[in-house]
């Protein structure tokens, strides 16, 4: 699995889909080279937040690119798709890993050491799949966050753990090379890619980054 959670990963916003419809904006990003995509969805319905499941999963399946929902393990269940992105109020993920089976794509935000350090707690060989640290940097896309790691913060969650590490929040093209460098395996990025004019493009400069 360690080897899927590469690259670059397209978390969706439709609000920051400037230019093409969400659907769009996948179907170009994975043309352009995107390793994952997850569906976030806020301020819709469970029935819409479905509906957008499904046809972005028919969207990806012929490129190969996991869709993973954010939060939700149901729909995860009831669309399917290949995981779920959890944050630390979501579903406990060992819960998850019970209801979504081993092959399942699993994720979980790190939002501070304290964080960590419980993770460890609760289990120090934990069946995940990757380690979201977020926010790397103070984003507009998402304002209930807590501080900014930075990159010493990506740095020393990378000694702390083998899993992959995910670095999302305020990551564009002018820094994307330092996070990479400061061990991140997969850059999570919303507006560097939902609000391109050229989707394809632009997932493509982060791609050649690796």
């Amino acid at each position: 699995m360690q080897n899927r959670i590469q690259g670059v990963y397209l978390v969706t916003d439709r609000p920051l889909c400037l230019h093409h419809r969400l659907e769009d904006v996948v179907r170009l990003s994975a043309t352009g080279g995107v390793s994952l995509v997850q569906l976030r969805e806020k301020e819709t319905s469970s029935r819409e937040f479905l509906e957008l499941a499904i046809h972005l999963k028919k969207i990806l399946s012929p490129f190969q690119v996991p869709l993973l929902i954010n939060d939700r393990v149901d729909l995860c269940l009831a669309s399917g798709a290949d995981g779920v992105h959890l944050g630390q109020s979501d579903l406990p993920w060992i819960v998850a890993r019970k209801l979504l089976g081993e092959r399942a794509i699993i994720g979980l935000s790190i939002e501070t050491k304290e964080d960590w350090e419980n993770l460890q707690k609760e289990n120090p060989n934990p069946n995940l799949d990757y380690l979201a640290v977020s926010p790397v940097f103070d984003t507009k896309t998402k304002t209930n966050t807590k501080p900014a790691w930075g990159l010493a913060g990506v740095r020393w969650l990378r000694e702390k753990t083998t899993l992959p590490i995910v670095a999302i929040g305020g990551i564009h093209l002018d820094n994307a090379k330092d996070v990479i460098e400061a061990g991140a395996n997969s850059l999570a990025v919303v507006s560097a890619i939902c609000s391109a004019k050229d989707p394809k493009l632009a997932t493509e400069s982060l791609r050649n980054l690796f």
